[in-house]
């Protein structure tokens, strides 16, 4: 069985000159883990600020773009791009692991299809519309005051999403522009990284309606293992919220010079101490799972990890290499291997290839 993660943000990591082709102590995935983990691909999601502005949005997106490629050309032993669930078959039967692309933050098209078009023939497979701000495209679930939902402009980005056969990611998005989105797409929508409402009632988690309607929609979740989205107990001790406080301002200096030996070894010390903090972990992660299957079914759910884009991993899974702990406890459970192997990864690629085939808009 191979794993497949619909949401890595490794991409960020590579700017922030990580060699991904060397088994790190800190960092949540670079190659000789993904190995080890069994992860036959992951999409590698070019996640661009809210904050930042467009023009410098799409020069960013484009060098993460670039730094992509750099990897799996230094890597060819490791690793193979893959733009569809074909390509990835292929890779596999060679013993390499795919690199899908992805678009976290729809704000480096600025507006306009023929760049939408561009990032596509690029190898962009998929673009969550909004991160935690609203955009041109959409409202948010961090704010969600803009355009109640989709922009105009946002409405033909759906058109054209569809069109192309990319996929629609609504992770991030408001409830607003989720049902707009439910509303107006012809294609399967899905959401790559996020957990259910109904058991953490986190803005960024879906609610059981939400659910069932991708499952009407013959869409996909990735459940996501970011602890505040898996359960309210997390930071909820003052003295954990502090220290989690003070590792987001190490991490924000090292991501503001990731050359600099201090803020590295900073950033790495910090790191160790983050895990000493009170997480969920593979229980909780299944019990989200174990939700997402009774309200959607089994062919719809998923894991879209978040690793690289967290700032801490749940308890027990520090890194990607043990991503297969998730799926021993799927098996305590009572599912059995086919269950487990949908989840896996069988479903996103399923839902990549409805989607990627255009048959909704042909």
């Amino acid at each position: 069985m191979q794993v497949f993660d619909s949401h890595v943000d490794t991409p960020s990591q590579l700017i922030r000159l990580r060699n991904i082709g060397i088994d790190n102590r800190h960092g949540h995935v670079d190659f000789p883990k993904l190995r080890r983990g069994g992860v036959g691909g992951s999409f590698f999601a070019l996640y661009t600020p809210a904050e930042m502005a467009p023009d410098a949005a799409t020069r960013y997106a484009l060098e993460m773009i670039s730094a992509v490629y750099d990897a799996v050309d230094d890597n060819p032993d490791y690793a193979a791009l893959a733009f569809s669930p074909e390509e990835a078959e292929e890779n596999g039967k060679e013993g390499l692991i795919s690199v899908f692309i992805g678009m976290e933050n729809g704000s480096p098209i600025q507006q306009s299809l023929p760049l939408l078009r561009t990032f596509y023939r690029l190898g962009v497979s998929y673009v969550t519309l909004t991160h935690n701000g609203d955009n041109a495209i959409a409202d948010s679930a961090a704010e969600g005051k803009r355009w109640h939902g989709l922009s105009p402009f946002g409405k033909q980005v759906v058109a054209e999403m569809n069109a192309l056969g990319m996929m629609i990611d609504l992770s991030h998005a408001s409830d607003e522009t989720f049902w707009d989105c439910i509303r107006l797409s012809e294609a399967p929508v899905i959401a790559t990284h996020s957990c259910c409402r109904a058991l953490c009632n986190h803005r960024r988690n879906l609610t059981d309606e939400m659910l069932r309607a991708l499952g009407e929609k013959d869409g996909y979740v990735g459940i996501n293992f970011y602890p505040a989205f898996l359960s309210e107990r997390f930071l909820s001790d003052p003295a954990d919220a502090a220290l989690f406080d003070e590792g987001e301002r190490v991490e924000a200096a090292f991501i503001a010079d990731p050359g600099d030996p201090q803020r590295v070894k900073a950033w790495e010390a910090m790191q160790d101490r983050l895990e000493t903090l009170w997480r969920p972990g593979v229980r909780e992660i299944v019990d989200h799972i174990d939700h997402a299957v009774s309200i959607v079914g089994i062919d719809h759910v998923g894991i879209g990890s978040d690793f690289d884009g967290i700032l801490v991993p749940p308890a027990g899974l520090e890194d990607v290499s043990r991503i297969g702990c998730v799926f021993d406890e799927m098996r305590r459970r009572g599912y059995d291997d086919e269950q487990v192997e949908k989840v896996a990864g069988k479903n996103l690629l399923e839902v990549f290839k409805r989607i990627k085939q255009k048959s909704y808009t042909d």
